[in-house]
């Protein structure tokens, strides 16, 4: 990643670094020393594939959406991270950190989410590896992500809700950030996405990095060609994202597409559409793009989708945004869940709301027929059952 890795400081471009409180610099320290020995060491990378193959499931199927490509008149296929163990692409980033903080000699583990499938994967890594697990989680996503919930607690973890501010995603990383200022010697905390103060937005994408790997590999095998025309994925912080794109990045062939939250619109107030509403600042400890007012106070996103309700993105995705490397869109609610309800009628295939948002941009595209177009599907839609029923009355 010559063009686009991050650098020496821990930026990407103008955005990224570590701005954080005196009392975490010694964990975010200790972090961005050993990060790279550790996870470049043989038996780390050893035992991380092993789980990757035989726990999580991996490879994740390439699946060449037939019905899909017939309507959109070009090669659609789905990169199928639903299929992982836990039901998204999570997982690979919380088995990569367990291994990380066991390393380090951490005894707890803190984690935040939204959508829940963080803190699940997080929950499953910790009882796997028979740690202390505490999930912090904004009480409105609580209520409608209840099912994760319930399977936290099953695997294990405290679940603590987060009740101040908008009670979503943003909050539950606020109380994330405070316990581990409060507990910095014996906790590691799993941040579930590309963001955060350095080493963090590298490390998760090195991590997620799986997905675009095997993708060249699986497209090679059922097209000749390694590279897609386009790859495309939804962006909250932006994890399966970045994991989707990595290893395309330095291809400028590769057009990568990153759609965003519009919730019930761009211009309502009523929005997570980061780059289109948002400008740059400090969010969370790095230095990215994200939605505030003029005196700088964070605006409460919205989204339909939990894992989507957040008012920045990754300060890799801030960059590619501002050097137009990728082009970062967004879909509104109704898109998105018209299009999820596509996806299982024609492929037979619930997906989550968040990958939804993807599929959703298909339609506003032209294709070439030989074109060959890779879409992260991030996640399945058990999780989102309810919301699908209450919009379209089943």
């Amino acid at each position: 990643m010559m063009n686009y890795g991050v650098n020496d400081l821990g930026y990407y471009g103008d955005f990224g670094g570590a701005y954080i409180p005196e009392m975490l610099y010694p964990n975010i320290e200790e972090l961005r020393q050993q990060y790279l020995d550790i996870t470049s060491d043989e038996a780390f990378v050893a035992e991380f594939n092993q789980l990757m193959k035989d726990y999580v499931g991996r490879p994740s199927p390439l699946y060449r959406a037939k019905r899909f490509s017939e309507k959109y008149g070009a090669n659609i296929f789905f990169k199928r991270e639903d299929l992982n163990h836990t039901g998204s692409h999570k997982i690979n980033n919380a088995i990569g950190q367990i291994l990380l903080a066991i390393k380090l000699g951490k005894k707890r583990i803190i984690a935040e989410t939204g959508a829940g499938q963080h803190g699940v994967a997080t929950a499953t890594v910790c009882a796997l590896k028979g740690i202390e697990c505490v999930v912090y989680m904004g009480e409105i996503d609580m209520e409608r992500q209840a099912p994760n919930v319930a399977r936290m607690k099953m695997l294990g973890a405290t679940v603590i809700p987060a009740t101040s501010g908008s009670k979503t995603l943003k909050d539950a990383t606020n109380e994330a950030m405070r316990d581990w200022i409060n507990n910095p010697v014996d906790t590691h905390y799993i941040i579930g996405s590309v963001v955060g103060p350095y080493p963090y937005p590298d490390m998760v994408a090195r991590f997620q990095s799986i997905i675009s790997e095997e993708t060249k590999k699986q497209l090679l095998e059922q097209t000749g060609k390694e590279l897609p025309d386009y790859a495309m994925a939804c962006v909250g912080g932006g994890s399966n994202a970045m994991g989707m794109f990595y290893h395309f990045l330095d291809d400028e062939s590769v057009k990568l597409i990153a759609v965003e939250a519009a919730g019930k619109g761009v211009d309502t107030g009523h929005s997570a559409a980061t780059t289109m509403l948002g400008r740059e600042g400090i969010l969370h400890g790095s230095r990215t793009i994200l939605m505030q007012t003029d005196d700088g106070q964070v605006v409460e996103p919205y989204s339909i989708s939990a894992g989507l309700d957040y008012p920045g993105i990754g300060p890799q995705h801030a960059h590619l945004y501002k050097i137009n490397r990728a082009q970062y869109v967004s879909i509104t609610d109704d898109e998105a869940l018209q299009a999820g309800l596509l996806c299982c009628q024609l492929e037979g295939i619930i997906p989550a709301i968040e990958t939804a948002h993807a599929l959703a941009y298909l339609d506003k595209m032209k294709f070439n027929t030989d074109d060959n177009v890779v879409i992260c599907l991030s996640g399945r839609g058990d999780k989102d059952l309810t919301t699908y029923i209450n919009h379209f009355g089943f």
